[in-house]
């Protein structure tokens, strides 16, 4: 990867590292949210017209973010400028269908799911940051319990069991619990393994993950949360 930043292989440096990645989190995070807010309050009235008459603006919105996340992962590997302007436009793009989810619970239980959110990630990513095991195993073991999950989500989506999707959401959260962990202790692996000469791109991808992993246990503890909404 060019256009590398170089930290001091220190504890300074390292510790620098993790801040811009998760500041790009941050970024991503509130950006995501912003543009729900636009999409159910300020615009609410473009909200229901694209609800009701153009339902097929979210399914392609959904496609186009499945495109863009292979995308932006693509190009922050190979360190390209335009990995962060498209992080962004994928960040905005999924507050925009975040907020078709987000409609269809109450704002309590929204809120409670999003701090519980925060409190399973910052958590989960302390544990990542300080454990001296090698996760790197187990990260491979979530990835192919994650392809599982999907391939019952694909089933779910034709049968609509209620007991399926509980147990599938209750499966998302452990899931992405221990991958915020292995992906927080890849980030102290990526310094070390470049002797803290780290390119933005690097620190894109792995913001990209965390971002990832963020949003899918706050939509999985949304549907546990408000079942009877």
């Amino acid at each position: 990867m060019n256009n590398q930043v170089i930290y001091q292989e220190s504890d300074t440096g390292l510790n620098s590292f993790f801040v811009k990645i998760y500041s790009l989190v941050g970024m991503g995070i509130g950006l995501s949210a912003f543009v729900s807010y636009l999409m159910l309050f300020p615009f609410k009235a473009n909200f229901l017209n694209i609800l009701t008459n153009h339902p097929m603006w979210y399914w392609g919105a959904s496609i186009l973010e499945l495109v863009l996340v292979f995308t932006v992962s693509g190009v922050a590997r190979r360190n390209t400028p335009a990995a962060l302007p498209l992080f962004l436009v994928y960040s905005a793009l999924n507050g925009f269908t975040l907020s078709f989810i987000v409609a269809a619970y109450a704002q309590t239980t929204v809120l409670q799911a999003f701090l519980s959110a925060m409190a399973v990630f910052f958590v989960m990513a302390m544990i990542g940051a300080k454990t001296k095991k090698d996760l790197s195993g187990m990260s491979k073991a979530l990835f192919a319990a994650l392809i599982g999950i999907i391939i019952a989500m694909l089933i779910n989506f034709f049968f609509k069991s209620n007991a399926m999707s509980y147990m599938i959401s209750i499966a998302s959260v452990l899931i992405f619990s221990g991958l915020i962990a292995s992906d927080n202790q890849l980030i102290k692996r990526v310094y070390t393994g470049t002797n803290g000469q780290v390119s933005d791109g690097w620190a894109v991808s792995l913001a990209l993950s965390l971002y990832l992993d963020f949003i899918n246990i706050f939509i999985s503890l949304l549907r546990l949360f408000g079942r009877n909404d």
